[in-house]
């Protein structure tokens, strides 16, 4: 439910109330966008096993994109 939340508050700011349908739609679409982003980052051949770390690196930024957080693996502190 978080990431649901991050989702509308990046998507919409301060915007003026909208129907629950039209919210779902937002999500929904930025969910499906965010899946084919992660499909093609994972489907990159350019890298190689030993960059797994990129690979990861880059979902994580795909969240953090979105408004969400990276999780624990953007937790350097």
């Amino acid at each position: 439910m978080v990431l649901y939340q991050d989702i509308l508050k990046q998507q919409l700011g301060d915007s003026p109330a909208l129907s629950e349908d039209t919210i779902l739609r937002i999500v929904e679409m930025q969910c499906y966008q965010a899946l084919h982003q992660i499909r093609e980052i994972l489907d990159d051949d350019a890298l190689e096993d030993k960059e797994c770390f990129d690979r990861i690196e880059r979902i994580v930024c795909l969240y953090e994109a979105m408004g969400s957080d990276g999780g624990s693996r953007h937790d350097f502190s």
